[in-house]
Protein backbone atom coordinates (compact mmCIF):
# COMPACT_ATOMS: atom_id res chain seq x y z
CA UNK A 1 0.00 0.00 0.00
CA UNK A 2 0.79 3.45 -0.61
CA UNK A 3 1.78 5.42 2.43
CA UNK A 4 -0.63 8.69 2.83
CA UNK A 5 0.18 12.07 0.75
CA UNK A 6 0.24 13.47 4.59
CA UNK A 7 0.43 12.24 7.72
CA UNK A 8 0.72 14.14 11.12
CA UNK A 9 2.18 11.78 13.68
CA UNK A 10 1.48 13.58 17.51
CA UNK A 11 2.26 16.77 16.74
CA UNK A 12 2.33 19.42 19.39
CA UNK A 13 2.75 23.11 18.53
CA UNK A 14 3.72 25.45 21.11
CA UNK A 15 4.00 29.38 21.49
CA UNK A 16 6.25 31.74 23.82
CA UNK A 17 4.66 35.05 24.89
CA UNK A 18 6.80 38.29 26.10
CA UNK A 19 6.27 37.02 29.81
CA UNK A 20 8.04 33.88 29.25
CA UNK A 21 4.53 31.84 29.17
CA UNK A 22 4.43 28.86 27.16
CA UNK A 23 0.77 28.31 25.22
CA UNK A 24 0.31 25.01 23.43
CA UNK A 25 -1.76 24.88 20.42
CA UNK A 26 -2.12 21.56 19.24
CA UNK A 27 -1.52 18.61 21.89
CA UNK A 28 -0.47 15.75 20.13
CA UNK A 29 -2.34 15.56 16.84
CA UNK A 30 -1.95 12.74 14.11
CA UNK A 31 -3.79 13.69 11.05
CA UNK A 32 -3.39 11.57 7.79
CA UNK A 33 -4.82 12.14 4.16
CA UNK A 34 -4.54 9.73 1.50
CA UNK A 35 -4.29 9.94 -2.29
CA UNK A 36 -6.89 11.21 -4.13
CA UNK A 37 -8.89 12.13 -0.53
CA UNK A 38 -10.72 14.84 0.24
CA UNK A 39 -10.66 15.61 4.16
CA UNK A 40 -12.73 18.36 5.83
CA UNK A 41 -11.28 19.93 9.29
CA UNK A 42 -13.39 21.86 11.76
CA UNK A 43 -13.66 23.40 15.08
CA UNK A 44 -14.23 26.36 17.23
CA UNK A 45 -12.26 29.67 16.32
CA UNK A 46 -8.73 29.68 17.52
CA UNK A 47 -7.93 26.13 18.31
CA UNK A 48 -5.28 25.54 16.02
CA UNK A 49 -6.65 24.85 12.45
CA UNK A 50 -4.16 27.48 10.52
CA UNK A 51 -1.39 26.47 12.81
CA UNK A 52 -2.10 22.74 11.90
CA UNK A 53 -2.15 23.87 8.05
CA UNK A 54 1.12 25.41 8.16
CA UNK A 55 2.53 22.73 9.89
CA UNK A 56 1.78 20.61 6.89
CA UNK A 57 2.87 23.00 4.68
CA UNK A 58 6.44 22.89 6.40
CA UNK A 59 6.01 26.59 7.31
CA UNK A 60 5.76 25.88 10.85
CA UNK A 61 8.34 22.90 12.70
CA UNK A 62 6.29 21.71 15.72
CA UNK A 63 7.63 21.47 19.12
CA UNK A 64 7.29 17.75 18.92
CA UNK A 65 5.90 15.00 16.30
CA UNK A 66 6.45 13.87 12.82
CA UNK A 67 5.06 15.20 9.51
CA UNK A 68 5.49 12.81 6.74
CA UNK A 69 5.09 13.72 2.91
CA UNK A 70 4.44 10.54 0.55
CA UNK A 71 6.30 8.67 3.69
CA UNK A 72 9.67 10.53 3.83
CA UNK A 73 9.99 13.21 7.07
CA UNK A 74 9.76 16.28 5.86
CA UNK A 75 12.03 18.95 6.33
CA UNK A 76 11.76 22.36 5.36
CA UNK A 77 9.17 23.77 2.89
CA UNK A 78 6.35 20.82 1.76
CA UNK A 79 7.25 20.62 -1.66
CA UNK A 80 4.33 18.44 -2.82
CA UNK A 81 1.85 20.87 -1.46
CA UNK A 82 -0.16 23.85 -2.31
CA UNK A 83 -1.42 25.98 -0.35
CA UNK A 84 -4.43 28.41 -1.06
CA UNK A 85 -4.92 30.73 2.00
CA UNK A 86 -8.10 32.72 3.16
CA UNK A 87 -7.22 35.80 1.92
CA UNK A 88 -6.40 36.56 -1.77
CA UNK A 89 -2.32 35.70 -2.59
CA UNK A 90 -2.67 37.27 -5.58
CA UNK A 91 -0.59 40.27 -7.21
CA UNK A 92 -1.92 43.15 -7.57
CA UNK A 93 0.49 44.29 -10.79
CA UNK A 94 -0.36 41.21 -12.30
CA UNK A 95 -3.27 40.35 -14.82
CA UNK A 96 -5.24 37.07 -14.08
CA UNK A 97 -3.43 35.24 -16.59
CA UNK A 98 0.07 36.39 -14.99
CA UNK A 99 -0.79 35.59 -11.57
CA UNK A 100 -1.70 32.06 -12.95
CA UNK A 101 1.42 31.77 -14.59
CA UNK A 102 3.57 33.39 -11.60
CA UNK A 103 3.79 29.83 -9.74
CA UNK A 104 5.17 28.22 -13.05
CA UNK A 105 7.84 30.50 -13.87
CA UNK A 106 8.93 30.19 -10.17
CA UNK A 107 9.06 26.74 -10.91
CA UNK A 108 11.48 27.17 -13.77
CA UNK A 109 9.42 27.27 -16.46
CA UNK A 110 9.67 29.65 -19.60
CA UNK A 111 7.35 32.64 -20.49
CA UNK A 112 5.70 31.21 -23.01
CA UNK A 113 4.61 27.71 -21.95
CA UNK A 114 3.99 29.48 -18.23
CA UNK A 115 1.59 31.77 -19.79
CA UNK A 116 -0.33 28.97 -22.44
CA UNK A 117 -0.44 26.51 -19.19
CA UNK A 118 -2.01 29.70 -17.50
CA UNK A 119 -4.70 30.31 -20.68
CA UNK A 120 -5.87 26.75 -20.66
CA UNK A 121 -6.43 26.70 -16.27
CA UNK A 122 -8.91 29.83 -16.77
CA UNK A 123 -10.52 28.74 -19.35
CA UNK A 124 -11.06 25.61 -16.71
CA UNK A 125 -11.57 27.56 -13.81
CA UNK A 126 -14.45 29.73 -16.21
CA UNK A 127 -12.32 32.87 -16.54
CA UNK A 128 -11.33 32.28 -20.57
CA UNK A 129 -12.32 36.17 -20.91
CA UNK A 130 -10.34 37.37 -18.07
CA UNK A 131 -6.74 36.60 -18.72
CA UNK A 132 -5.82 40.61 -18.94
CA UNK A 133 -8.02 41.71 -15.92
CA UNK A 134 -6.04 43.08 -12.62
CA UNK A 135 -7.21 41.32 -9.42
CA UNK A 136 -9.21 44.62 -8.58
CA UNK A 137 -11.16 44.28 -11.73
CA UNK A 138 -12.77 40.85 -10.51
CA UNK A 139 -15.24 39.65 -8.76
CA UNK A 140 -14.54 38.01 -5.05
CA UNK A 141 -15.41 35.03 -6.48
CA UNK A 142 -13.35 35.69 -9.68
CA UNK A 143 -10.44 36.22 -7.89
CA UNK A 144 -10.74 33.06 -5.91
CA UNK A 145 -11.06 31.07 -9.33
CA UNK A 146 -7.76 32.89 -10.03
CA UNK A 147 -6.17 31.81 -6.69
CA UNK A 148 -7.49 28.16 -7.09
CA UNK A 149 -6.19 28.07 -10.54
CA UNK A 150 -2.40 29.19 -9.79
CA UNK A 151 -2.36 26.55 -6.87
CA UNK A 152 -3.36 23.89 -9.51
CA UNK A 153 -1.13 25.16 -12.31
CA UNK A 154 1.61 23.58 -10.35
CA UNK A 155 -0.22 20.18 -10.47
CA UNK A 156 0.89 19.46 -6.50
CA UNK A 157 -0.29 16.30 -5.00
CA UNK A 158 -1.59 17.86 -2.00
CA UNK A 159 -4.03 21.23 -1.66
CA UNK A 160 -4.03 22.55 1.70
CA UNK A 161 -6.89 25.06 1.91
CA UNK A 162 -7.41 27.59 4.90
CA UNK A 163 -10.99 28.72 4.77
CA UNK A 164 -10.69 29.92 1.02
CA UNK A 165 -13.94 30.74 0.31
CA UNK A 166 -14.85 32.25 3.74
CA UNK A 167 -14.90 35.74 2.38
CA UNK A 168 -17.48 35.15 -0.54
CA UNK A 169 -21.79 35.38 -0.20
CA UNK A 170 -23.52 32.67 0.43
CA UNK A 171 -24.56 31.52 -3.52
CA UNK A 172 -20.71 32.48 -4.73
CA UNK A 173 -19.48 30.39 -2.00
CA UNK A 174 -21.83 27.48 -3.10
CA UNK A 175 -20.47 28.37 -6.77
CA UNK A 176 -17.14 27.60 -5.56
CA UNK A 177 -18.04 24.82 -4.06
CA UNK A 178 -18.85 22.81 -7.09
CA UNK A 179 -15.95 24.51 -8.84
CA UNK A 180 -13.64 23.15 -6.45
CA UNK A 181 -15.90 19.36 -6.60
CA UNK A 182 -15.88 19.31 -10.32
CA UNK A 183 -11.92 20.50 -10.55
CA UNK A 184 -11.03 17.71 -7.91
CA UNK A 185 -13.24 14.97 -9.30
CA UNK A 186 -10.95 15.91 -12.53
CA UNK A 187 -7.56 15.69 -11.16
CA UNK A 188 -8.10 13.68 -8.09
CA UNK A 189 -5.51 15.34 -5.80
CA UNK A 190 -5.48 14.58 -1.57
CA UNK A 191 -7.35 17.65 -0.56
CA UNK A 192 -6.53 19.31 3.48
CA UNK A 193 -9.76 21.87 3.74
CA UNK A 194 -9.90 23.86 6.68
CA UNK A 195 -13.50 25.42 6.97
CA UNK A 196 -15.85 27.15 10.09
CA UNK A 197 -18.63 25.99 7.37
CA UNK A 198 -19.84 22.32 8.80
CA UNK A 199 -22.13 22.47 5.75
CA UNK A 200 -19.31 23.33 3.23
CA UNK A 201 -17.24 20.38 5.33
CA UNK A 202 -20.02 17.46 5.08
CA UNK A 203 -20.95 18.52 1.74
CA UNK A 204 -16.88 18.85 -0.07
CA UNK A 205 -15.55 15.89 2.07
CA UNK A 206 -14.98 12.17 1.92
CA UNK A 207 -13.66 12.57 6.08
CA UNK A 208 -15.05 15.45 8.09
CA UNK A 209 -12.39 15.73 11.12
CA UNK A 210 -13.38 17.60 14.71
CA UNK A 211 -10.74 19.69 16.49
CA UNK A 212 -11.24 20.41 20.21
CA UNK A 213 -11.46 23.90 21.50
CA UNK A 214 -8.11 25.08 22.12
CA UNK A 215 -5.99 25.49 24.29
CA UNK A 216 -4.04 22.04 23.52
CA UNK A 217 -6.30 20.83 20.74
CA UNK A 218 -6.37 17.68 19.82
CA UNK A 219 -8.40 15.58 16.84
CA UNK A 220 -11.65 14.51 18.96
CA UNK A 221 -13.75 12.91 16.23
CA UNK A 222 -14.04 11.83 12.65
CA UNK A 223 -16.48 10.99 10.34
CA UNK A 224 -16.83 9.11 7.33
CA UNK A 225 -18.94 11.00 4.75
CA UNK A 226 -20.74 8.10 2.94
CA UNK A 227 -22.71 10.04 0.21
CA UNK A 228 -22.63 9.47 -3.36
CA UNK A 229 -20.13 11.35 -5.68
CA UNK A 230 -20.32 13.48 -7.87
CA UNK A 231 -21.57 15.94 -5.62
CA UNK A 232 -23.81 19.25 -6.13
CA UNK A 233 -23.23 21.26 -3.29
CA UNK A 234 -26.84 23.13 -2.80
CA UNK A 235 -28.63 19.87 -3.99
CA UNK A 236 -26.46 17.65 -1.46
CA UNK A 237 -27.85 19.66 1.50
CA UNK A 238 -31.40 18.74 0.85
CA UNK A 239 -30.84 14.79 1.33
CA UNK A 240 -31.91 13.02 4.57
CA UNK A 241 -28.74 11.74 4.24
CA UNK A 242 -26.85 14.77 4.60
CA UNK A 243 -29.21 15.83 7.33
CA UNK A 244 -28.16 12.65 9.71
CA UNK A 245 -25.03 13.55 9.34
CA UNK A 246 -25.01 17.03 9.89
CA UNK A 247 -27.14 16.39 13.33
CA UNK A 248 -24.21 13.48 14.23
CA UNK A 249 -21.46 16.14 13.46
CA UNK A 250 -22.94 19.28 15.60
CA UNK A 251 -23.55 17.09 18.01
CA UNK A 252 -20.12 16.60 18.72
CA UNK A 253 -18.81 20.14 17.74
CA UNK A 254 -21.56 21.84 19.55
CA UNK A 255 -19.89 21.55 23.19
CA UNK A 256 -16.64 22.38 21.16
CA UNK A 257 -18.03 25.82 20.46
CA UNK A 258 -19.79 26.41 23.52
CA UNK A 259 -16.55 25.78 25.48
CA UNK A 260 -14.63 27.95 22.67
CA UNK A 261 -16.96 30.99 23.43
CA UNK A 262 -17.11 30.55 27.58
CA UNK A 263 -13.35 31.18 27.79
CA UNK A 264 -13.58 33.90 25.63
CA UNK A 265 -16.35 35.19 27.05
CA UNK A 266 -14.31 34.52 30.89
Amino acid sequence: MKPPVLELRNVTCAFGDRSGHRREVLHEVSVSVAGREFVGMIGPTGCGKTTLLNVAAGLLAPASGQVLADGTLLRGRNERAGYMFQSDALLPWNTALDNIAVGLRFGGMAVAPARAAARQWLDRVGLAGFGGHFPHQLSGGMRKRVALAQVLARDPPLLLMDEPFSALDAQTRVLMGDALLALWQAERKSVLFVTHDLEEAIALSDRVLVLSAGPASRVIAEFVIALPRPREVAEIRLTPAFQAIHREVWDCLRTEVLRATSTVQG
